[in-house]
């Protein structure tokens, strides 16, 4: 497991990543692989999270419609994500880890640490539904992807599954950033998912 110094530059890393994306996305009517959204609707949705996450790191509770979908449009949409990944990087790095954090949107109180692998989880892996939406390749740094998949495996094996993401595909055993991705309803093989 990662310490949360280590989560917090693999955070980092998964933020730049998305802001490199962001400033080449042109087209936002583009669909991706999350089922009925396009880039407008997956930027709106990180935009909101990061806000949400943010809030509720600093203030130790933010309301649930702190953390709704944000309106993003082609010329803005870089600026709207860089100023939304600085308030949660910012907020993040300067919290403590082992204090206790209400999300609201998800009904429960994680550490602040906990709320970092989840928000780690979600950068990296909409990183690469953002990258296949602009028909490029994301494959994030190697401790990022061993720590995807280690909690992709603990969400696919919660009785009920998730509402949070697309029922789970089985792990080929193949590549591991490859089976975290089915584990989480996505499939690279076929660019598609929910």
């Amino acid at each position: 497991m990662l310490t949360f110094a280590e989560m917090l530059t693999a955070y980092d890393r998964a933020l730049d990543d998305i802001t490199v994306l962001a400033s080449g996305a042109g087209d936002l009517t583009v669909p991706t692989p999350c089922a009925g959204w396009d880039l407008a609707d997956l930027f709106g949705h990180m935009v909101g999270q990061n806000l949400g996450f943010a809030a509720a790191v600093t203030d130790g509770d933010a309301p649930v419609g702190a953390y709704e979908s944000v309106p993003v449009a082609g010329d803005d949409v870089a600026r709207t994500w860089q100023d939304s990944a600085t308030r949660v990087r910012n907020a993040f790095g300067a919290a403590d880890p082992e204090a206790t954090v209400h999300l609201a949107e998800f009904g429960f109180r994680p550490t602040v640490a906990v709320a970092l692998g989840m928000q780690l989880l979600d950068a990296a892996v909409h990183a690469w539904d953002v990258a296949t939406a602009l028909g490029k390749t994301y494959r994030p740094a190697d401790v990022t992807v061993t720590f995807v998949l280690d909690m992709a495996r603990q969400i696919a094996s919660r009785p009920g599954g998730t509402p949070v993401f697309a029922a789970p595909l089985a792990e080929q055993g193949e590549d591991p950033w490859n089976d975290a991705l089915r584990l989480l309803g996505r499939d690279p093989d076929h660019q598609a998912a929910a």
